[in-house]
């Protein structure tokens, strides 16, 4: 079984690799991703469930204020799910993947230990959220406890440092560098504007993210050929 793609291959252009990154390995990316999907909301709500303490709640600055609650916010949201997915998909060798696996893990299991530790939530926007059934059925599944640092936020900072790694040695277009970050600040900002989150779990969420990424990404400069990924 080929376990990295070839040099050929990754001299081709950026357009014409997708598609080989993707059938590398897509069984066990497939496998591995839904496995780790499942095994995170098992321990996510796990957590949730059974604080150590009762939660804070977290202040509102005039960060939270200024920015507006919308339902449209939602679908951005929920997107991060599908940017985590693609970043394994897209790997081009088995010990990217296995560092990536093991570095978003390492990152999971930390805020969940924050959370079961210091369990914190956002405190009540004041919206009847009757009126957005969508957001009601989040707010009714997505109990306290896990405001601060925000894992969404640190998710897709640590997946967008990852992303721009990918592209820069697939050589893309500075316009896919560019959407890369476009779309983590958007999944960011989402954060806030479904209430979900206020901008102390964001700045939290987004170093945590950055830290472990840098850290992840510099094991794989130094044992992956050349930090390809």
């Amino acid at each position: 079984m080929r376990l990295q793609l070839s040099d050929a291959v990754r001299e081709l252009p950026w357009f014409r690799q997708i598609a080989s990154r993707i059938i590398l390995l897509w069984p066990l990316k497939a496998v591995g991703t839904s496995l780790f999907m499942a095994l995170f909301f098992w321990g996510y709500f796990g957590v949730l469930e059974s604080p150590l303490r009762a939660a804070v709640v977290m202040p509102v600055t005039a960060v939270d204020r200024w920015v507006p609650f919308t339902e449209l916010a939602l679908p951005v949201y929920v997107s991060l799910w599908l940017y985590v997915s693609l970043m394994p998909a897209l790997l081009g060798s088995f010990r990217a993947l296995l560092y990536f696996g093991f570095w978003v893990a390492a990152l999971c299991l930390f805020c969940l230990s924050i959370f079961w530790l210091f369990p914190t939530e956002v405190p009540a926007a004041g919206i009847d959220w009757a009126l957005y059934p969508s957001m009601a059925l989040i707010k009714g599944i997505d109990a306290g406890g896990n405001a601060c640092p925000s894992l969404h936020v640190a998710s897709a900072v640590f997946v967008a440092c990852w992303f721009q790694r990918m592209l820069y040695g697939m050589k893309a277009p500075p316009a896919l560098h560019r959407l890369n970050w476009a779309v983590c600040l958007l999944i960011v900002w989402s954060t806030m504007a479904t209430r979900q989150h206020v901008v102390l779990d964001v700045v939290a969420g987004a170093a945590i993210g950055l830290l472990f990424a840098l850290r992840a990404l510099r094991d794989v400069e130094r044992c992956c050929k050349g930090g390809a990924i």
